[in-house]
This record gives C-alpha cells, structure tokens and sequence, in this order.
C-alpha cells in the first residue's frame, strides 16, 4: 500500500516508547500544529477524541475512570490519528505546510475525494493526520464548520464536539459513548456560544429544521441518559466500571442532558421538519457512511504498519 503515498514512510518509534506513541505526544504535536499555522494566517482545528481530550485536560481524572485508553490501531495506544478541520479556502495551503514539516501524503482515491478530506503521514510514522475542509461529510448526518471555526482554539467549539458524537447512527461506539460522557461532564449546559460551555440553543435551532439530525441527536442523547441510569447492569458492555462512577456524576450528566432536551423540544419546528416527521423511520433518514470496519481502514494504516 506505500504507493498511496506521494514519499516512502517507515514506522520508526524512540526505543522506549515500547512500540505505542504516547497520548502526551498527540496532544502536544496536534496544538503544535496549529500553533504553527496560525502563523501563516491559515485557520486549523482540532476535532474527535483527541480534541475532546484537550478541551476536557482538567477531567483527565474522568476519563481514565471511564477506561477512555487503550482505544486505537495499536493495542494499549489511546489514539491512532489526528483529526482537523480547516476552511476550503485554505486547502492548497493546507498541502504546502505538511509538506514543509516533511509529512506524506496519501495519495486521493473516490472516498477522500468525495468526503473533502486529506491523509498525511508523519515522517517516521507515528500517525497519520486526517483534516476536512468546511463540512464533516463522512457522516450519518453532515456537520457544517462554517463560519464556526473561530469560536475556539485550538480545538473545535465543544457544541460541535458533542454534535460530532450524537450525530452517528450507524456506528456510534462505546469510545464515542466515553467521549459524550466526559463532554457532559466537564461543561455547562447554556444558551449561548462560549468556550466552556455546551450552546443549548444552537443545536436546538440547527435541529429544528431537519428532522432526521433532530430523530438520531436526541435518540442518542437519551440512550445516554439510559445508559447512565443503567449504568450497574450495561456497564460491561462499555467496557465501564461503574463503581468507579459516583451518584453525583450521574446525577449531574443526566440533568445535563434533560436540560439539552428540554430546549430542543421547546424549539418551534420548522414547516420542513413537520413534513418529514410525518414519514418517520419508514424511510431512512440518515446518509448511510464507508467506515473503518466496511472498507478496511480504507488503507490508511497499511500502507505504513508492516503485516503480522
């Protein structure tokens, strides 16, 4: 598979990090990243786990107790790659600067073509860095960063780390499930646009003209809500200790989520969102998305990991 990519890429790793890169070395090359490109006025964006990670440092503590380790490619390693969004105007721009730091590029097929997005490879090959450009398209339901991407840095805004999550359908997995939970609890739930905090608002208006968005984020608003009410029994299914869980997490974190409900609900619905209500379920009402286990990856780690 290294002829995907447009310069040979050998997996090479410090002898003491014992064949798994450090999650501290994700973190720190990802705002690195954007630290740098910031300089040349060209607007990038943490996104997905790694970015819940960095906006949520101080419940760190949390996340450990949920078991959010261990979750990527290379087992006992928490994260495979870096996920990025940018602006499409930024793209060729994009291209130059991985370019400079000596990153390789995979070379475009259909499916990151179609999906507006671009691989690129560390130079002794730690990861590999995903970055989309404007929209989420490889989505059950697409997620727009336009005009959004200011409102935060270096990551994304946390309203749409949470939609990122709850946004899945087909695949919505325990990792994704962990990720929602430290979101929860780490921010307030409000009606505006801050920097710490969950924009009750903005998702309850972007829900209410598209019925299929508003069916999927809160179903699984409410499975989560279940989950931690539950938490005793479906535990072990998350791979979650729920001893480890206190009364007072839950508490907090379901109230999080009746109040994310609430405002959504009150929202007044749009002519659109009426109709398709009407179809319901009988007809799907989700983009249906390649993923890792359908399409293999889609080459990504083989083209650099040698085979077993």
């Amino acid at each position: 598979m290294s002829w995907m990519l447009d310069k040979k890429v050998t997996r090479e790793l410090p002898e003491e990090w014992k064949g798994i890169v450090p999650t501290e070395v994700f973190l720190q090359e990802a705002e690195r990243m954007v630290e740098e490109v910031e300089k040349k006025n060209i607007v990038l964006r943490i996104m997905g786990g790694l970015g819940v990670a960095m906006h949520c440092k101080e419940f760190r503590d949390f996340a450990m107790r949920l078991g959010r380790i261990g979750t990527g490619v290379v087992k006992g390693q928490e994260y495979s790659d870096i996920d990025f969004v940018s602006y499409r105007k930024h793209r060729n721009n994009i291209r130059d600067f991985f370019s400079d730091m000596g990153y390789a590029k995979r070379r475009a097929t259909l499916s990151s073509a179609a999906s507006e997005r671009q691989i690129y490879y560390h130079p002794q090959g730690w990861f590999y860095v995903d970055v989309f450009y404007d929209k989420l398209l490889v989505a059950n339901h697409p997620v727009d960063f336009r005009g959004r991407l200011e409102l935060d840095c270096p990551t994304i805004p946390v309203t749409d780390m949470l939609l990122e999550k709850i946004q899945m359908w087909e695949a919505f997995s325990p990792k994704d499930l962990k990720d929602c939970l430290v979101l929860l609890k780490a921010h307030k739930v409000e009606e505006k646009s801050e920097k710490e905090s969950i924009d009750a608002s903005y998702l309850a208006k972007l829900f209410a003209r598209d019925w299929g968005f508003w069916y999927t984020a809160t179903t699984n608003l409410k499975k989560i809500k279940g989950f931690v009410s539950e938490m005793n029994k479906l535990g072990p299914e998350a791979e979650i200790d729920a001893s480890r869980f206190g009364k007072i997490d839950r508490e907090e974190i379901t109230e999080k989520i009746e109040e994310l409900l609430e405002r959504i609900d009150r929202e007044p619905k749009s002519f659109k969102w009426k109709m398709r209500s009407r179809v319901g379920t009988t007809k799907r009402w989700y983009n249906p998305v390649e993923r890792e286990d359908t399409v293999a990856g889609f080459g990504i780690w083989e083209a650099i990991l040698p085979k077993e």
